[in-house]
C-alpha cells in the first residue's frame, strides 16, 4: 500500500510533476473565487489529503469567509495536518471529514457545491469508476457549479475520454492544461445541467492504489 503521508512530499520537491499540477489547480481556485465577488459559496473536495489546493488559496484571499468547504479524506494523518492548517489559516468556514470520498454519502450537509475539486482522484480508480464519477457529479454541484479535476496523461491517455463524459453528463468545458513540462492534465469543467438529489449508499469510485 502506499504511504499517502510520504507521498506528498512532492508537493515541495520544485519541478516536480505534482508541484506543478498544484501550481495549476490553485490558480484555477484561485480565479473561481474571485470571480464570486465575496458571494457565499459552498466547496467540496473529494480525496483531499492535506488541503494544500484549497487551503493554501483562501490562506491569502480576501474573501475566504464567504467560504463554507467539506475536505474529505480517508488518511487520518493528513486529516489531521489539514485541519491543523485550517486552523492555523483562520478558516472556520472549513471543514476536514475522515471518510471514505468514494461515498455519496461523505458530501450530504455540504452540497449542493459551486465548486467540486477531484484532483488527485481519477489517477487512482479504475476507468469504469472515473466514468461512474463523472455521471454522478450532478448529485454534488449546483447549479452552474465547477468542477476541477486532474489526471496523468500517461499512456494510455484517458483524458479524452473523461472530457467527453463530462460534456455528456452536462457539463462545458472551460479550460484543459496540458503543460508541455509535465505529463498533467487539469481539467475545469461548468455544470450546465440539472442538478440531481443526492443518492445515499451510492458509491462513486474506490480506490485500486
Amino acid at each position: 500500500m502506499r504511504d499517502w503521508l510520504d507521498w506528498h512530499t512532492a508537493y515541495d520537491e520544485a519541478g516536480s510533476p505534482l508541484s506543478r499540477r498544484l501550481e495549476i489547480v490553485q490558480g484555477h481556485i484561485r480565479s473561481w473565487l474571485r470571480e464570486q465577488q465575496d458571494r457565499p459559496v459552498r466547496v467540496v473536495s473529494a480525496c483531499a489529503g492535506q488541503g494544500r489546493d484549497l487551503l493554501e488559496v483562501l490562506a491569502t484571499e480576501p474573501s475566504a469567509p464567504s467560504v463554507r468547504a467539506r475536505l474529505v479524506e480517508l488518511d487520518p494523518r493528513s486529516v489531521d495536518i489539514a485541519r491543523q492548517a485550517a486552523h492555523a489559516a483562520g478558516l472556520p468556514g472549513v471543514e476536514v471529514m475522515c471518510a471514505d470520498a468514494g461515498w455519496i454519502e461523505a458530501y450530504i450537509g455540504a452540497i449542493p457545491a459551486d465548486l467540486v475539486l477531484m484532483c488527485g482522484v481519477f489517477g487512482n480508480i479504475s476507468d469504469d469508476d472515473i466514468h461512474r464519477t463523472v455521471d454522478c457529479l450532478p448529485q454534488l454541484c449546483s447549479p452552474g457549479a465547477t468542477v476541477v479535476w486532474t489526471r496523468s496523461r500517461r499512456a494510455p491517455d484517458i483524458t479524452p475520454a473523461i472530457r467527453r463524459w463530462l460534456t455528456e453528463a452536462g457539463f462545458t468545458e472551460r479550460a484543459f492544461d496540458a503543460p508541455s513540462d509535465a505529463l498533467v492534465a487539469v481539467g475545469v469543467h461548468r455544470f450546465a445541467g440539472q442538478p440531481v438529489a443526492a443518492a445515499a449508499g451510492q458509491r462513486m469510485f474506490e480506490f485500486i492504489v
